[in-house]
């Protein structure tokens, strides 16, 4: 038998994924002691079952010993196979030692996942120099994509749109994004000079001055890339820009900043945020049925 856990903060998407499967939800009590801190119980018997926690792992520093207890409690009592649902992968980043004594955080948080748990299921994680999670995950690991689901949004909700990637690295996902919204595509040129500061140059747009642009990007953090193109491409007389992202990370207030700069801004629920509108409950639901 099959069940799923919910860490604190992903109770709705858990519960969207337990009715849509069918398995059953095993309540989950966590709290914080007076000196931080984390207190937490499986309220109910996990013996034998194969479980999937649900969490997803944006800002895990404050989550992350949570549910390394949570794993390690399910496995002493008696689970028979324990998965971890990310919705959203954290610390892909940092995959290459860019000056001296650097962690290479992305092997190392993989290392440690991989000893809690038996297999992972994530969405889009933000690979750059890796062609797959198996280079660094040494339990199996399914990886779902949202492209289509983007794409679908943009057919239903936006009247002749031209898709617009942040950088030349994104042009084959763009590519199949605008393909299945059957819109025209450009991508943008984008150098990043510091965590906040990015510079980013389009192309002539001029042929598409009647279309309604929507920028595309897996995750949006600082926001500063989609600021950045939304200038551009009003500078070039086109409308306020749409924006889609998969991931809804908006540190700090790039939320707001964004507000500003777009027509308007929706992700997907990979991370719980106002600017969900796009589920990825099926796509998950759809890849624990197939395990």
């Amino acid at each position: 038998m099959r069940a799923f856990l919910a860490m604190p903060g992903n109770e709705t998407m858990a519960a969207d994924l337990a009715e849509r499967t069918s398995r059953a939800l095993i309540p989950l009590e966590t709290r914080r002691f007076p000196d931080g801190e984390s207190y937490v119980r499986i309220v109910g018997d996990v013996a034998g079952l194969e479980l999937d926690i649900v969490c997803t792992l944006a800002r895990p520093d404050a989550q992350f010993l949570s549910l390394v207890f949570a794993a390690a409690a399910a496995r002493e009592l008696g689970a028979a196979r324990i998965n971890l649902v990310a919705p959203y992968l954290a610390y892909m980043r940092q995959d290459k030692r860019f000056k001296p004594g650097e962690a290479v955080s992305s092997t190392h948080f993989a290392s440690l996942l991989s000893g809690l748990f038996d297999e992972l299921i994530t969405i889009d994680p933000h690979l750059h120099r890796r062609r797959d999670l198996g280079e660094i995950f040494s339990i199996p690991t399914r990886v779902e994509h949202a492209a289509a689901l983007l794409a679908d949004w943009i057919a239903a909700h936006a009247r002749a749109p031209l898709v617009i990637g942040p950088d030349s690295e994104s042009e084959q996902w763009v590519a199949a994004v605008a393909k299945r919204a059957g819109a025209p595509h450009v991508v943008l040129s984008k150098t990043r000079l510091g965590d906040r500061r990015v510079e980013v140059a389009a192309p002539d747009l001029s042929a598409f001055a009647a279309l309604q642009p929507v920028l595309i990007d897996d995750i949006i953090s600082s926001g500063r890339s989609m600021i950045e193109a939304a200038r551009q491409i009003e500078a070039q007389g086109l409308s306020k820009p749409y924006c889609l992202a998969v991931h809804a990370l908006f540190a700090e207030d790039s939320y707001t900043a964004l507000q500003q700069a777009m027509a308007r801004i929706v992700t997907t629920d990979t991370i719980a945020h106002p600017s969900n509108g796009i589920s990825v409950a099926e796509l998950l639901a759809a890849a624990v049925r197939r395990d």
